[in-house]
């Protein structure tokens, strides 16, 4: 016991490390894609970008999308850690709706440059259809999240998974309204109208 503790420290000091350096190079990859669009742009510039070489760049991301997108990595992991944390008495949608308040945060932190990375993604196609696909992979551990809370175990209801693509979808429609809004618009009522709208069914 005594002999895993330094190893699980020297663990956890690698991968906050590693996260960081993922962050530094996505924000160097955005902004280049921000000044020069996402088209205009090669892994070798994005590289150059971030004062590093390719092969350092793909080990960190296996392509120019990935570069961009990552900075919306942390919101499963988030969204997962703040579902398994709601009371096990609340219904789904009311857990579902106060983990997705952790989400809104990220936004709401940085509205100006959350703004900004948003339209850019929902601008290019490229971007925007991979976010969709990153989003598809979320829902089992995302689903696994809300059974664990509920203390289910072994097949996991359909109904769960629905839920949880619904409250994605419903987060994915209020941040292209606010988007479009240029930020005008307030996203935590936009996501509350959506849910609101599916509760009630």
């Amino acid at each position: 016991m005594l002999m895993s503790d330094p190893m699980s420290a020297t663990a956890r000091t690698r991968t906050v490390a590693r996260a960081a350096v993922r962050a530094d190079l996505s924000q160097a990859a955005f902004e280049l894609t921000r000044q020069r669009g996402f088209h205009n742009i090669t892994v070798d510039d994005m590289a150059a970008a971030a004062g590093v070489s390719r092969s350092t760049l793909l080990r960190y991301f296996g392509s120019k999308e990935e570069a961009v997108l990552s900075a919306f990595d942390a919101h499963v992991v988030r969204f997962a850690e703040a579902l398994r944390a709601r009371p096990s008495e609340e219904d789904e949608w009311t857990a579902l709706r106060r983990a997705l308040e952790g989400v809104i945060a990220y936004y709401l932190q940085d509205p100006v440059g959350a703004l900004a990375i948003t339209q850019l993604i929902l601008d290019t196609p490229a971007l925007s259809g991979r976010q969709l696909e990153k989003q598809h992979d979320w829902r089992p551990a995302l689903t696994e999240a809300l059974a664990e809370r509920a203390g289910l175990s072994g097949e996991i209801p359909v109904a769960l998974e629905v839920k949880v693509a619904a409250a994605l979808g419903c987060m994915n429609i209020a941040v292209e309204r606010w988007s479009a809004s240029d930020g005008k618009l307030d996203l935590a009522e936009l996501l509350d109208e959506g849910l609101n709208a599916l509760s009630s069914m």
